[in-house]
């Protein structure tokens, strides 16, 4: 299905300032949060279709690159491609909690609208590594074991940071919420700061005899391998995440993601661009001359190609359909091969002669590439 434009969702004009984007989207993200609106599916995809439409357009280079080229645009960007590798719920709440989470205020109207966080185990931190790939990697797509160096769950404790025995008991700081409420007044009306209690660090529960092997945390340093399937056409810079697979959460609380960025190999033979490539044939100055067919390189094979007689040095050949693969799409770049005519810096004897004959042809006439050369030649070279 395609994916509706963004400026739509945020019901905004395409000439909207940064001031504007935030306000619509701060409504639509109020209106359609996880908590004001419990199991409600449609709700929760308005959330997150907002929450990516914000996150691309008050980015200035991102929102760019949108205007001109559109979702596909940031596909094959370097952006990390939100539609490309997924924008979940969790994504969506960490944008939204982080540049208006943690606050509230009560308007004219007495409604107050708070970010709340909830008491209980808190989420694992999210990691990221990095990962090369060829480009002939990148052309066919490949699938990768990645081994990662992870907080994983105590197996003295089970993750719960107690000792055999003992329990945990409600935290007096905040009687068991986990979050701390400052309140202040002023002439706009009431500020609430909600914070999360440092005392049981937002648990709601102190653990008073905590395990010998975790200290308490629940958590101790460990090695995962992780499978990662890197689709065709990905660029130096996008990212897929890996969900649950970075560190666990402290006392039992969820794993955070891994990350997987890719970097592109420096390749011996092509350049790409965008989903282009691009190679240098060299060739000598007789096939040049009189037309030849060649044998170049692609990322599928060796293909032969045409060099039609009197071909200059740099002209560039295409190659239709032998480049990278458009990213989730259909299709596939191209590949431009640049011809060099190779000047001999030593001569035979007899290359030297025939050389001289075919000077002395051209003496006394202007340049030209037209067929009298070419026959010139070739009864010089006695071809």
């Amino acid at each position: 299905m395609d994916k509706r434009d963004y400026y739509e969702i945020l019901g905004v004009s395409r000439s909207a300032s940064l001031d504007e984007i935030k306000k619509a989207y701060r409504r639509l993200a109020v209106k359609y949060h996880p908590d004001k609106n419990p199991g409600d599916k449609t709700a929760e995809e308005k959330f997150k279709e907002a929450t990516e439409a914000y996150e691309v357009l008050k980015d200035d280079s991102k929102r760019q690159i949108y205007d001109r080229y559109g979702h596909q645009g940031l596909a094959g960007g370097g952006f990390g491609g939100f539609g490309d590798f997924g924008f979940d719920l969790g994504d969506a709440l960490r944008a939204f909690m982080r540049d208006f989470g943690g606050f509230g205020f009560e308007n004219f109207f007495g409604e107050t609208t708070t970010a709340r966080q909830r008491a209980g185990p808190q989420r694992g931190r999210d990691l990221q590594v990095k990962l090369k790939l060829s480009l002939e990697e990148i052309a066919t797509g490949v699938e990768k074991t990645i081994r990662i160096k992870r907080l994983v769950v105590c197996d003295r404790c089970n993750g719960s940071g107690l000792e055999k025995g003992t329990s945990k008991r409600t935290c007096p700081r905040c009687n068991g919420t986990g979050q701390q409420k400052t309140v202040t007044r002023s002439f706009f009306g009431q500020f609430v700061n909600i914070s999360t209690c440092p005392y049981c660090s937002g648990t709601g529960k102190i653990i008073e005899k905590p395990c010998l092997a975790c200290a308490g945390n629940g958590r101790i340093k460990g090695q995962s391998e992780i499978k990662v399937k890197i689709p065709q056409g990905v660029s130096s810079g996008n990212y897929i995440p890996v969900r649950s697979a970075g560190d666990v959460g402290p006392h039992g609380g969820p794993a955070g993601d891994v990350l997987v960025i890719i970097e592109e190999k420096e390749h011996s033979i092509f350049t790409r661009h965008g989903d282009d490539i691009i190679c240098e044939q060299a060739i000598n100055f007789s096939k040049a001359a009189l037309g030849a067919h060649i044998e170049v390189p692609t990322l599928d094979g060796k293909v032969n190609l045409k060099i039609p007689a009197g071909t200059q040095s740099g002209r560039v050949f295409r190659l239709r359909g032998k480049g990278i693969p458009h990213l989730n799409g259909y299709g596939r770049g191209d590949q431009l091969v640049r011809v060099l005519v190779i000047t001999p810096t030593k001569l035979s004897a007899q290359e030297k002669e025939l050389f001289m004959r075919l000077a002395e042809l051209q003496k006394n006439q202007p340049l030209n590439t037209d067929k009298s050369f070419f026959e010139k030649l070739r009864q010089t070279l006695g071809v």
